[in-house]
């Protein structure tokens, strides 16, 4: 979601400012903007447009600098504006950015207006910079502390003041914010990615630590106020990899990109240990009596998928919460249960949430499947295992939920075998299978020529179904979010048993309806809602197994995956899935990667 960049150096920081917000485009935004201290006074840029246009501006203006903060906005307090864009100035004395929501804002907001302090834009950042102003001693850093004292909610801040330009302070409480360590020269960003190629010196800040910038110094204070020293790690954040190459957009490189991401994920997995996630796993694993699991968004359904593979192979039960609910509803907790976190960037705010309102409830045996190792989840987390997607930089997610079914199939083999469902036949014969995963993904990425052609067809349409029943149930899901996501057609997904209770009304001959079809125990009554919908006249599109004895027909169409793959078919399933959305927004001429409205990493409530 929103990013931030800072820098306090000798040399003219403004390329680095500007590389960082490129760097963090992918999380999306719909502003940006850019503070620096220029001879004694505060100066700017801000745009409603991309990275790009802001730096024409700033070449247009000549303007450089030693310190100073770079922001990329996706609105919550205000429209997409140039005046709602950060960073935000108070008096010319103060510049400020910030991710999250101030939940008192509103009072603030009354107590600084009665104050004399005139609001320029409808956001809840601006409140931050003027409370800075309103309270600052003369200290930056000793001010911050103050101010942060007066908020509620969730941050990270970068703030610089026109009376001391060499220091750039930063808090955080709920949203992340890192520290790069150079040599003379120091940064904030809210991902290290932001600062690839610059430092891969990394200081991570825990809650409520707030961090003074300067040339030759970096001070860091806890919640408390006390000085603490937090570790600096060496983090190759590899800007390589955010590189497009020869593919049209992110999403496609990254779902070309399954194969060999399933095979670093699986890389060094021999033999089903619980060992996999962490030296204690299976300790905890013996102790537990259910799996509690926490996701938003396309880990949810990967959650889903899970429940049904951990209950069927593990015999352990399985609640699935939408992390954003979860918390905010009375449920009885099992201190018993393995809590399982699923998250592509590791900095949800929801999942975060989730998962401490879980450990408060006295549930402390937890695990996190997650695509970054440094990140506040990993921290939080008794238990880990890392996927290797690589970085995810569509917005719309592919790679990053094919490699989380892969680590939570192998938390389910694991769980099996600590609790003695899991033969060792059984063990070999999977393991075998999830070695040959990355050559059947891409005998499936050889359909997308089939699936192409759908696409122009999808993209006449404004609404759609997907259908799936039992394993692939979840994977219906996903499909009908993605083409929503970066296509705008609205879709829906049903378990297939479902439809006569309802969704049947909606079946026309203008409504098309994807079915996804492995070869399974459900075959035979699957084929029997397919026919439901065939009689109301609806136009059936069906990802059917090599097997499953489906034919194309008036009103069938049938694109045919080369094999059944049991228990791991949600894998293999999805991937076609994504390429109809893919390209069915490609021949809407949506823009893929940033689909409006969206970001990629939620750290905001």
């Amino acid at each position: 979601m929103c990013g931030i960049v800072g820098a306090v150096a000798q040399r003219n920081i403004t390329p680095v400012l500007l590389e960082g917000l490129k760097r963090l485009e992918y999380r999306g935004y719909d502003s940006c903007g850019i503070a620096l201290h220029v001879d004694g006074q505060l100066q700017r840029s801000r745009s409603t447009s991309r990275v790009a246009d802001l730096e024409r501006q700033m070449q247009d203006g000549a303007l450089s600098g030693f310190t100073g903060i770079a922001h990329t906005r996706w609105a919550t307090h205000g429209a997409p504006a140039s005046h709602n864009a950060h960073p935000h100035f108070s008096r010319g004395r103060i510049a400020l950015v910030h991710n999250g929501i101030i939940e008192n804002y509103e009072a603030l907001r009354t107590e600084l207006r009665a104050a004399g302090y005139v609001f320029e834009s409808q956001t809840d950042t601006e409140v931050i910079a003027h409370l800075v102003d309103h309270l600052y001693t003369g200290d930056l850093f000793e001010t911050v502390q103050l101010t942060i004292k007066r908020l509620t909610g969730a941050f990270a801040i970068a703030v610089f003041a026109r009376d001391e330009p060499h220091r750039v302070v930063g808090a955080r409480q709920g949203s992340p914010l890192i520290v790069g360590v150079g040599k003379g020269e120091n940064f904030l960003a809210s991902d290290a990615m932001a600062l690839a190629g610059t430092t891969d010196q990394i200081v991570y800040l825990e809650e409520g630590d707030v961090v003074d910038l300067q040339m030759h110094r970096i001070w860091i204070v806890d919640a408390q106020g006390k000085p603490v020293e937090r570790p600096v790690r060496t983090v190759h954040a590899h800007s390589g990899a955010a590189e497009l190459g020869p593919y049209r957009h992110y999403m496609q490189k990254e779902i070309f990109e399954q194969p060999r991401a399933i095979a670093d994920t699986l890389e060094g997995v021999t033999a089903i240990v619980p060992a996999l996630f962490g030296d204690s796993a299976e300790a905890i694993f013996k102790q537990i009596d259910t799996v509690l699991i926490l996701a938003c968004g396309t880990s949810y359904y990967a959650g889903l998928t899970a429940k049904y593979w951990i209950e069927a192979i593990a015999g352990v039960p399985v609640n699935v919460e939408i992390a954003s609910e979860y918390r905010y509803r009375d449920s009885v907790p099992n201190p018993k249960a393995l809590v399982v976190t699923i998250t592509q960037s590791g900095e949800t705010a929801d999942t975060l949430a989730a998962l401490k309102h879980a450990r408060a409830q006295g549930m402390l045996h937890t695990l996190t499947i997650c695509n970054v190792d440094t990140s506040a989840m990993v921290r939080e987390c008794a238990l880990a295992y890392i996927t290797r997607a690589g970085i995810e930089v569509g917005v719309a997610s592919t790679k990053a939920f094919t490699t989380q079914l892969t680590g939570l199939f192998l938390l389910t083999l694991s769980l099996a075998k600590v609790k003695a469902r899991l033969t060792q036949e059984q063990e070999a014969s999977f393991l075998k299978q999830l070695r040959h995963l990355p050559v059947a993904i891409s005998a499936v990425l050889a359909l997308e020529p089939q699936i192409i052609a759908w696409s122009e067809e999808f993209a006449r349409k404004e609404n759609a179904l997907f259908l799936g029943r039992g394993l692939h149930y979840p994977i219906a899901l996903e499909g009908a979010l993605k083409l929503k996501e970066i296509s705008y057609i609205h879709a829906e997904a049903y378990p297939a048993g479902e439809l006569k209770h309802g969704p049947l009304a909606l079946v026309t001959d203008q409504m098309p309806v994807v079915t996804i079809a492995p070869n399974d125990a459900l075959i035979e009554k699957l084929k029997s809602n397919m026919q439901e919908v065939r009689a109301r006249g609806g136009h059936l599109y069906v990802f059917a197994d090599a097997d499953s004895h489906i034919a194309p027909s008036e009103g069938i169409d049938v694109i045919r995956l080369p094999e059944h793959y049991g228990q791991l078919s949600p894998i293999l399933h999805v991937v076609p899935l994504q390429l109809l959305a893919y390209h069915t927004a490609l021949a809407r001429g949506t823009d893929v990667d940033k689909p409006r409205n969206l970001a990629k990493s939620v750290t905001v409530e």
